[in-house]
């Protein structure tokens, strides 16, 4: 597609039994990845990995993320080892906090976040890297844990998260990093400058490889992205910190539109359609690509529309205009 991985979403809210033929769509269309999330309570995305590997050749294929809460770290080690050893090289696994509500709600929730994924990402590299592992932490307890399986290689480990001290964070323990929908340039910089600083402090040289999830709309007239954004802003995403400079017309346009989506996504500016989406005409979706590298992404993965089958046009459509 570009020099820069170019991966695909399929999305949570996507019947599972239609994943084997939109697997085998994307690496037909020559995109470099497909990705696919854990959200509650959706399809497992372990076995939705596996399938989507089994089904497809050369296609990487991302799980971003498991949520950490709901993984004992042995268990995901397992699975990730397995994984890797059937499909070498292909596999793309990721953790991340998990929606809080969602946590409590299945008996999972715990005093420190940020213990839980720290200590499970330690513990799962650890196996991964074919060590023995003993630990009596916050919440990961192993003692003498040794995959029987390790990857035959090494397997990198991304974490999801969005914050600065989680970011410091996973520069400092993971092998990698995954920023969720609206991610602006802006944004990414500072996610990078936040990395860095984590991986500085642990004295880490090794590559770390941001992933930005993008907002897709291949439509001169970015309806879709544009209610997507909106969609976000009206339950109460507040814009990030390097996107700071709105945070007094996001309030006023949510209270201008009583935060209904629809009337939010007819007052947003153009100018946020540009700021935290890949959408438009084919040089606007290439710009805003380059932008996203420029800032320092080192994959981008599309997020399609809702709608299957406008997805499946999108992501068709595009497929030679990206390249």
């Amino acid at each position: 597609m570009t020099d820069m991985p170019i991966g695909v979403m399929y999305r949570c809210d996507s019947p599972p039994e239609n994943l084997p033929a939109y697997a085998r769509l994307v690496e037909r269309l020559g995109y470099d990845e497909l990705w696919l999330v854990e959200d509650c309570f959706f399809a497992g995305a372990v076995s939705s990995v596996s399938v989507a590997a089994a089904v497809t050749e050369r296609l990487r294929i991302g799980l971003g993320i498991m949520p950490a809460a709901f993984r004992n770290p042995a268990l995901a080690a397992m699975e990730l080892a397995n994984l890797d050893r059937m499909f070498p090289g292909r596999i793309l696994p990721g953790f991340g906090h998990g929606m809080a509500d969602w946590v409590q709600q299945v008996g999972a929730g715990h005093p420190s976040p940020l213990a839980v994924l720290g200590e499970t990402v330690e513990a799962v590299r650890a196996l991964l890297g074919g060590e023995t592992v003993s630990v009596s932490g916050r919440h990961v307890r192993l003692d003498g844990v040794t995959l029987a399986y390790p990857p035959a290689g090494p397997l990198p480990v991304a974490t999801g998260v969005r914050n600065e001290r989680s970011l410091r964070l996973s520069g400092q323990l993971a092998d990698g990093t995954i920023l969720a929908e609206c991610a602006s340039p802006a944004y990414v910089r500072w996610a990078r400058e936040q990395i860095e600083q984590g991986r500085r402090a642990a004295g880490r040289t090794d590559p770390h490889r941001v992933t930005v999830y993008a907002f897709f709309d291949f439509d001169s007239a970015r309806a879709s992205a544009r209610t997507e954004i909106a969609r976000l802003l009206s339950a109460g995403r507040a814009p990030a910190a390097a996107d700071v400079d709105l945070a007094e017309e996001v309030t006023a346009l949510r209270a201008a539109t009583g935060d209904d989506v629809a009337a939010l996504a007819a007052a947003l500016p153009d100018s946020y359609v540009d700021r935290f989406a890949v959408a438009g005409t084919p040089a606007q979706c290439r710009a805003a690509l380059a932008a996203l590298a420029e800032a320092g992404a080192d994959a981008v993965v599309l997020v399609p529309p809702p709608d299957p089958q406008l997805a499946v046009a999108h992501i068709t459509l595009a497929a030679d205009a990206l390249r």
